[in-house]
């Protein structure tokens, strides 16, 4: 663990990989630096009810990805089928509670990767960006944090209300923590495996990031940020409720901040959740699924999903078209308390 230093610093992300452009050339970088460190890539991806925006989040995985963890929190559609008929060695494990964090905290707990990624399912995070993600932290950092409101991001999905809710909020959080952040209420971060017993990801809701980074603020870790463009939902409606969820966001910070013990050097894995991790039959098909079907499968590949998204496959494959550019980031190092 890096012990973070004082006095906010900008990087261009050049800096650190000069001359990668993204999303193919940078790839290609950070499949060298995770050789060169002997580090394995983990993403976790929570799951409910996403059938029809998986096929365009799986498409732009970028090939050094290690490992794939879906969390799913015992959907009704097909989106266990469809993901194992796009990535067949998917590792598909069923949350043992419900909400977004108890569904990280057992991602978290069944990934096996050096660095993990947390993604959203539903297209709004782009798996073209974990290139920016990588960089800082094959640097030195141990955390890192995708920022909406660095130069080079942005957000097509957030409304004004939410927007100043945010912005309250991390004003909130930095006061409390003397910290320097430029965003809070985002999902997409990418961190060492060792941060894990600090962050102690035991919230149910949205207000998991929130709890992630008050924890690590405490914690002292080295955090950096990076610039990240979040994107609309691609199917689908949010099940963000945002006066219910502000509130919990509200009291998580009010709550980390008078809590004692901001480090955790006894029972390190006491977080870990109970799971429960779907097998594969020898024949491709699911061998159990939460709802005991799987009624649009046929030879390993998916035929129909249930809004029409996912209409031909062959060989247990979706062909999909990858973007060809992307804008590039930010790093911004930070500070704690």
């Amino acid at each position: 663990m890096h012990q973070q230093t004082h006095g906010p610093d900008q990087l261009n992300l050049a800096q650190l990989a000069p001359g990668v452009a993204f999303p193919d050339a940078a790839d290609a970088e950070t499949a060298r630096g995770l050789q060169a460190a002997g580090a394995r890539i983990s993403v976790v991806i929570p799951t409910l009810n996403e059938a029809a925006n998986l096929p365009h989040v799986f498409a732009r995985i970028p090939a050094f990805v290690d490992e794939v963890v879906l969390v799913d929190g015992h959907s009704v559609d097909d989106t266990i089928a469809v993901a194992r008929a796009i990535r067949p060695d998917i590792r598909v494990v069923l949350q043992d509670g419900r909400g977004k964090g108890n569904a990280l905290a057992c991602g978290f707990a069944a990934s096996q990767g050096d660095i993990i990624v947390m993604l959203d399912a539903d297209g709004s995070t782009d798996p073209a960006e974990i290139p920016r993600f990588v960089a800082p932290l094959l640097a030195g950092h141990d955390f890192v944090k995708g920022s909406r409101y660095l130069p080079g991001g942005g957000s097509d999905d957030i409304t004004g209300i939410r927007s100043i809710g945010n912005r309250v909020l991390l004003a909130l959080l930095n006061l409390l923590y003397r910290t320097h952040y430029s965003d809070l209420c985002y999902g997409y971060n990418a961190f060492w495996r060792h941060c894990l017993p600090y962050m102690r990801v035991n919230c149910d809701g949205f207000e998991v990031e929130t709890l992630i980074t008050a924890r690590l603020a405490r914690a002292r870790v080295s955090v950096a940020e990076v610039a990240s463009v979040e994107h609309q939902r691609v199917h689908g409606v949010s099940n963000l409720n945002a006066p219910r969820d502000g509130l919990r966001v509200v009291w998580t910070i009010l709550r980390e901040r008078v809590r004692r013990g901001a480090r955790s050097t006894q029972d390190p894995d006491a977080w870990r959740p109970s799971f429960a991790e779907v097998p594969i039959a020898n024949n491709g098909a699911l061998a159990h699924l939460s709802n005991g079907a799987v009624p649009h499968l046929s030879n390993g590949a998916v035929a129909h999903a249930t809004n029409g998204a996912v209409q031909h496959a062959s060989n247990g494959a979706v062909l999909a078209a990858r973007a060809s550019e992307q804008n590039g980031g930010a790093l911004r190092r930070l500070n704690g308390v």
